[in-house]
């Protein structure tokens, strides 16, 4: 006889965990499908809505875990599991961890959630955004000597500066690690700790000559106060509404020592190319080997990309100032290539943006050369180039370019045309078709600089240099570049942000005249990142101000061209929408999320809708999908300390319903090891679905 109440004895004699009977038939007598385990979760108080169920399996060559969110009734169905044995518990706010219950696929598993004894229990699985909140900022008077006075200070210490490479808050940030060794006090610890590392130079340059030494006080203060038990004074709200819906699968790749900033599996123009097939991951300093997921058989690879030239400078040379407190004096990044985007094209060729040689240019990009752009404004040196690696042969094929590369992104146009950010003062493309026929690189490629048409006459003319006064007769060459590229479906034109200064600003570059337009971010917006565009032209932007900037060119009223259109013309274009989480505890009116970087879903490949933006949740563990004027979170609460960087949508099976399509994202923190887990954890891949339930199968 196989009873619920026997199914229970044995569950927990096995698991010591989790098992309950009676009312907990949860779904009547219908039993679960092969390839799912469903059930209800309560607690001593009840059924309980809006917490996780994860199911996480060492049966895989990757790390494997689902994750779902309970309904109304606390009722939970994990879909589409592989055979493998599974460790299920319960996850949520206000709750502490359940223990894990062994269980296969089939299985109908109701689970005994704990109420958190305290709030310092309830408070380990809160977002880290919470205990971000805890730092004090210091008041406008300490800070009137930066650039932006005090939203300078925050532009610097939230997406532009410190969280635009680390997930600050969570448990290994909050805290100093014992393996930092002995200080007087904590301010001694502070920076002791960012000058640990390769990544050591660039941290204390941040604090201590752009912010002028002020964070070490407020940082040291907000540790302390941890240290002494203080917990968040705000708490997170469970997951509702479509955030019920939400499957997440997670996977890892790559290797504990190396981190990933992003990755591409389909052709953004088209997210069914490439369906079901590998993705492609871009490891930027931290290693050459490039990491490859297979997610139908949860495998992982790796390519090495070669260089060109045997000068190329590697970031193992980069020196460690003080020991990491995780590896010591070991230099554990050593790359050459130093990719930082792919990008797939109709023919599932990989695009990177890569270095392969030493700085220095080519003749064919310098002045005297016989190139159309060299001899408009020519370039002496570039820090990234271009690769292409073609799956099918195995090749990795060298484009060299005379601009430099960050991000990149095709045109819808007739050449392939791929744009690129990164070339500080120009914009620069490659026409990817001749490139593909002709392998010549220099007659392939264009730039040009950002000029704008202050003389009104639609054309482009001779510029006045930065810095000197404006010519009536003259256009303004502008000392600013690319960070995001954006080219524009609706009308070919291509937009850029212009991050790392204050307060930031889109830039239009149109191909055509070769004239551009620049748009400042008007207050209460600050602190301009990582954008993208929608099919309408209109630009998402994320804004260190814990806002989701959108600025519509159409709204603009006032002349785009002439003496008057320099930045901050058209303020009407602008409007924000602040974003999920608590503010600083004397900032409350802002919110602490810093968002590095924000995606536009043009093609509704997660099922949110065409055109949906969805800004990366830095401090959330996920990302923020703005769904007709709210956010809707997607979150991964295990582990802990899932940092977004690198998006995109794909179209698997475009009439499979919610199971054919999905959002896949990698972690980007630079420190895996901060993690859950810690030491020896590797960068994650999440795949995001949205199923029209929480109980859909």
């Amino acid at each position: 006889m196989n009873s619920p109440q026997l199914n229970c004895i044995f569950a927990s004699l096995v698991a010591l965990a989790g098992c309950w009977t009676g009312e907990g038939a949860a779904f009547g007598d219908a039993g679960a499908a092969a390839d799912e385990i469903r059930g209800a979760v309560k607690s001593a108080n009840g059924a309980e809505a809006g917490v996780w169920v994860i199911a996480e399996t060492q049966d895989f060559q990757t790390r494997f875990a689902k994750i779902v969110v309970t309904d109304e009734a606390g009722r939970y169905l994990i879909p589409d599991l592989p055979k493998a044995k599974y460790r299920v518990w319960v996850r949520g706010y206000g709750l502490a961890d359940s223990p894990k219950t062994e269980a296969t696929p089939g299985r109908v598993l109701n689970l005994t959630a704990l109420a958190a004894p305290d709030a310092a229990t309830a408070a380990k699985t809160y977002p880290a955004a919470y205990w971000y909140a805890m730092m004090k900022i210091p008041e406008e008077e300490q800070v009137a000597a930066l650039a932006g006075g005090r939203n300078g200070y925050l532009m610097w210490m939230k997406n532009m500066g410190c969280v635009g490479c680390h997930q600050l808050g969570n448990l290994a940030t909050r805290t100093i690690p014992k393996s930092l060794g002995p200080s007087k006090t904590s301010a001694e610890a502070w920076l002791r700790r960012l000058q640990s590392g390769q990544a050591g130079g660039q941290m204390i340059n941040i604090v201590q000559g752009t912010l002028a030494g002020i964070p070490i006080h407020y940082l040291a203060d907000w540790t302390d106060r941890i240290a002494a038990g203080e917990v968040p004074a705000a708490q997170p709200k469970r997951p509702s509404g479509i955030e019920r819906n939400i499957v997440a699968t997670v996977r890892d790749w790559s290797d504990a020592k190396a981190y990933l900033h992003d990755l591409s599996g389909t052709d953004r123009r088209n997210p069914s190319v490439n369906a079901n097939g590998l993705l492609y991951g871009a490891p930027e300093l931290s290693t050459d080997n490039f990491p490859i997921l297979d997610p139908l058989r949860n495998t992982s690879t790796t390519f090495k990309a070669l260089v060109r030239d045997a000068d190329t400078p590697t970031t193992h040379d980069d020196p460690v100032i003080q020991p990491s407190p995780y590896w010591g004096d070991e230099r554990i990044w050593d790359s050459r290539a130093v990719a930082h985007n792919p990008m797939l094209d109709r023919s599932g060729r990989v695009w990177y943006t890569a270095r392969i040689r030493a700085a220095a240019n080519p003749a064919f990009c310098r002045q005297g050369s016989a190139h159309p752009s060299a001899m408009a404004f020519p370039l002496n040196t570039s820090d990234r180039q271009l690769a292409m690696y073609e799956p099918k042969s195995g090749k990795y094929i060298f484009v060299d370019t005379c601009f430099g590369t960050h991000h990149l992104q095709f045109a819808e146009d007739a050449d392939d045309t791929l744009w690129t950010s990164g070339g500080r003062d120009v914009v620069g493309w490659l026409d990817t078709k001749k490139f593909a026929s002709t392998g010549d690189a220099a007659a392939s490629q264009g730039w040009a600089p950002i000029v704008l048409d202050t003389n009104g006459n639609g054309k482009l003319d001779a510029w006045t240099e930065p810095g000197q006064p404006a010519n009536p007769n003259s256009d303004q060459r502008l000392a600013a570049g690319f960070y995001a590229v954006m080219p524009n479906p609706a009308d070919g034109s291509v937009w850029g942000s212009v991050a790392f200064r204050y307060p930031g600003a889109l830039i239009r570059f149109d191909p055509r005249t070769r004239l551009s337009e620049i748009y400042n971010v008007p207050p209460p917006g600050f602190g301009v990142r990582g954008a993208d565009i929608d099919r309408n032209g209109v630009v998402w932007v994320s804004l260190a101000s814990g806002d989701l900037g959108q600025f519509d060119r159409r709204k603009c009223k006032g002349p785009l061209d002439g003496p008057t259109a320099t930045g901050d013309h058209c303020p009407e274009g602008w409007s924000f929408h602040r974003l999920p989480g608590p503010g600083f505890v004397n900032v409350p009116q802002m919110s602490v999320e810093s968002s590095y970087y924000t995606w536009v879903d043009q093609h509704d490949t997660l099922g949110l809708g065409a055109n949906v933006p969805i800004a990366t949740g830095n401090l959330f563990d996920g990302v923020h999908a703005l769904v007709d004027g709210k956010f809707v979170t997607l979150r991964i609460p295990y582990p802990l300390g899932f940092y977004a960087k690198g998006l995109e949508g794909r179209i698997d099976d475009a009439a499979g319903g919610w199971k054919g399509r999905g959002l896949w994202i990698t972690s980007g923190d630079r420190t895996p090891w901060h993690k859950e887990g810690g030491k020896g954890m590797k960068p994650l891949v999440v795949h995001f679905q949205v199923r029209p339930s929480p109980l859909a199968d």
